[in-house]
């Protein structure tokens, strides 16, 4: 017998088409979840921040430690009180080898204040603290 064939020799050849709907779709939804969860990722408390010319500086980690006007300070969003800040910072960075912090005071926070929290953070074995300013605007 014979086998009958509905395909000729020229049809045979795989398809290399791609559908790429889904994957615009999955792309699509993506980039809706991240614009709507991006703001919320910013860490720390909302201060008013000093002004200086300085560079910009990329953050390294997610540690944030907040003074706010009325000298309450965070770390991440978590009010602590000044007396247990060392044992919290060490406690956070117990098992990280690079120990670095950034440092927002509220503009109107005494200079002897952010003196005293920095002088705690170096207590608790922080390498590097850096001061998150507003930029200026410059002058064109």
């Amino acid at each position: 017998m014979r086998k009958v064939s509905f395909r000729n020799n020229r049809d045979e050849k795989a398809l290399s088409n791609i559908n790429v709907t889904p994957l615009v779709d999955v792309m699509l939804v993506l980039l809706i979840i991240f614009m709507i969860t991006a703001p919320m990722m910013k860490s720390g408390m909302k201060v008013n921040l000093p002004k200086a010319e300085a560079k910009e500086i990329k953050k390294i980690n997610d540690i944030v430690v907040s003074i706010t006007k009325d000298k309450y300070i965070y770390v991440n969003k978590t009010n602590v009180n000044i007396n247990l800040l060392k044992d919290t910072l060490m406690n956070i960075f117990s098992n990280r080898k690079k120990k670095v912090i950034f440092l927002e005071a509220d503009s109107s926070v005494p200079y002897g204040y952010v003196v005293h929290v920095l002088d705690v953070i170096k207590k608790a074995g922080i390498e590097k603290v850096g001061i998150v300013v507003k930029p200026k605007k410059r002058k064109r």
